[in-house]
This record gives C-alpha cells, structure tokens and sequence, in this order.
C-alpha cells in the first residue's frame, strides 16, 4: 500500500510540476505606476457586454482605483479584450493574424489544425499607462465554457491583476 501511495504521490508531482512552471512564467511584476495609480479607464473591447459588465464590477468591489469614464483623467487605461495584445487578432478557427492600415489581412496559419476541435478563446487584460501608453502589466484567461466559466474570464483576470498587486504591496 506504501508503495501505491508513493507512486501517486511521485505522479502526481510529476504531472503538477509542469503546470506550476507555467503558472509562474506569466506572472509579471507590478510596476511602481500601478501601484501609485489613484484612477483608471475601464475599456473592454470585441468582449461580450457581460464578460465586460463582470469585470468592471469586479474591478468596482476590488475599490483600488477610482474608475473615471474619461482616458485624459486616467493614470491608467485597463483594456479587457479578445484580441492579442500588439496587433494580433483571432479568427474564428483559431488562427491568428494580422490587419494592417489599409485593410489588407495577413492570416499565421497553423499546422495541422484540427478542423473538428472547437477554437479555444482567451480574453486578455493589459494595463496602460494612460500618459506615455506604455504597457505596464498583462494576463490572459482561457473562456468559454463550463470549466473556465460562461462570463467569468475578464473578472478573473481583473481579480488576478488584484492579487498581483496586494502580493507586491506586501513584500515590496
């Protein structure tokens, strides 16, 4: 019986091990303009007005920032959208591309892309200084479904961009 535990046990890291690393690469650190930020601009693009209804509350409840409803009185825009940040955009089946100035579109194809699994859809949360637009913080959140949740994906990450910033306003 030992044994059996102890192979589980040894499995189980096994198989953890990965996803903890993964986990841990996205997390980035907080910049010092997040943390002194006093207001924000709530912008949720190309998301469902749910998914972005959800996340402003969230962001409402979290009180850090006064949430302001004009850019030019922000310190920081806080952009929740299903577009990759920089540029990119998602299709329907899943591949990814780009649009430039005239309208032109540049499709990334991917290799073997299994026709019959549906796309999997990530929202995207990206804090801006709202002065120089220089990209300050970021995450991401698979969405969708039963598992990750119907229109919870722009409230997770506002909450996961809340737990980034109390973890750094408690070890500095």
């Amino acid at each position: 019986m030992t044994g059996l535990i102890r192979a589980l046990s040894y499995a189980a890291c096994v198989l953890l091990l990965p996803v903890v690393a993964v986990q841990a690469q996205k997390q980035q650190a907080i910049s010092p303009r997040i943390l002194s930020a006093k207001t924000a601009y709530f912008d949720y693009q190309s998301v469902p007005p749910k998914v972005g209804e959800k996340a402003l509350d969230r962001l409402k409840k979290w009180g850090r920032f006064q949430i302001v409803q004009d850019r030019k009185q922000a310190d920081l825009i806080i952009l929740l959208s299903t577009d990759t940040p920089g540029g990119d955009i998602i299709f329907a089946d899943g591949r990814t591309g780009t649009v430039d100035k005239t309208g032109n579109i540049a499709v990334n194809g991917i290799p073997g892309l299994n026709k019959e699994a549906a796309p999997v859809r990530y929202a995207y949360l990206t804090v801006v200084d709202a002065k120089t637009e220089e990209k300050l913080w970021s995450d991401y959140h698979q969405w969708g479904g039963l598992l990750t949740g119907f229109n919870s994906a722009g409230e997770t990450l506002v909450t996961n961009l809340e737990k980034a910033v109390k973890k750094k306003d408690h070890h500095p």
